[in-house]
């Protein structure tokens, strides 16, 4: 719903998934690296298929046997992430598109930061439960660090062996920097990287792409394979507008709230390299 203070008009609930939604989407590297899914429930209930029902070769009319699939599930509930910004009255009652996309961008970019610390660390409730506290992820250790893609090549066999194929591989900057200036041999400018076709400025690490994120831990890359991480939001995305707080200096405030969590179908699928020095 929306609040009747000045400026409000200049947002209205068609405007959410332009103004929060897809913005958020675009910059969280959370959501590109999972699979995005939306829900109108408080919480949702992921199914995990712990083991696959049997099959077997039969003679034409032969009884087909019965093995029922051993399941369980993940109960995954949203938690609220929100931004606040301060704008002018003149800026908050301006109906063009540029206002509110200004406006957007800024709440989107603090909450996409928030969404990418969760996924990738380990933040203290209400916050989802990130790839750092969850168990059961494969490790994978390079001895040495820089020295070749050795590492990578073992993660994306560990994933394979699990029944997974890794579609992303998530590093901090500072490693992404590392790894892109390793060379094809001594002596040589080639690098050992090769750019991404779907985007330059992105590389492809032993064949997947590789994502950089502030919000992952250094020394760490997380291989992820995208239908074994689920990134859920709410569909009650709200934008409210107040003058209240700020009446006397004309300025408003814009909040905007989402909520979001995640779901790890299958830890074994995902991959963790340690870098060492």
């Amino acid at each position: 719903m929306f609040t009747t203070a000045p400026g409000a008009h200049a947002f209205t609930p068609d405007d959410y998934a332009d103004l929060i939604i897809r913005p958020v989407q675009d910059a969280a590297v959370a959501f590109q690296v999972a699979t995005p899914v939306t829900t109108s429930a408080t919480r949702m209930n992921v199914p995990i298929v712990e083991e696959d029902a049997g099959a077997a070769w039969l003679n034409e009319g032969d009884e087909i046997p019965a093995d029922d699939a051993a399941l369980g599930e993940d109960v995954a509930v949203p938690s609220k992430v929100a931004g606040l910004t301060i704008v002018s009255s003149e800026l908050a009652e301006d109906s063009s598109p540029d206002a509110q996309q200004i406006v957007g961008q800024g709440l989107a970019r603090s909450i996409a930061r928030q969404v990418d610390a969760a996924l990738f660390g380990n933040l203290p409730r209400p916050a989802p439960r990130g790839l750092e506290a969850l168990p059961g992820v494969t490790a994978v250790a390079a001895p040495k660090k820089g020295a070749n893609l050795d590492p990578f090549e073992e993660a994306i066999s560990l994933a394979a062996t699990e029944g997974a194929m890794l579609t992303a591989f998530v590093a901090h900057p500072r490693d992404a920097l590392a790894l892109a200036l390793l060379k094809q041999q001594a002596g040589s400018n080639v690098p050992l990287l090769g750019p991404d076709p779907t985007q330059p400025t992105r590389k492809i690490l032993s064949g997947v792409p590789l994502y950089v994120s502030r919000a992952v831990t250094p020394g760490t890359v997380w291989g992820l394979p995208k239908d074994r991480v689920l990134a859920i939001t709410r569909r009650d995305v709200k934008v409210d507008v107040s003058a209240d707080a700020f009446f006397t200096s004309d300025r408003v405030a814009v909040r905007g709230t989402m909520r979001a969590t995640f779901s790890y179908p299958h830890p074994a699928a995902i991959t963790k390299v340690t870098l060492t020095v």
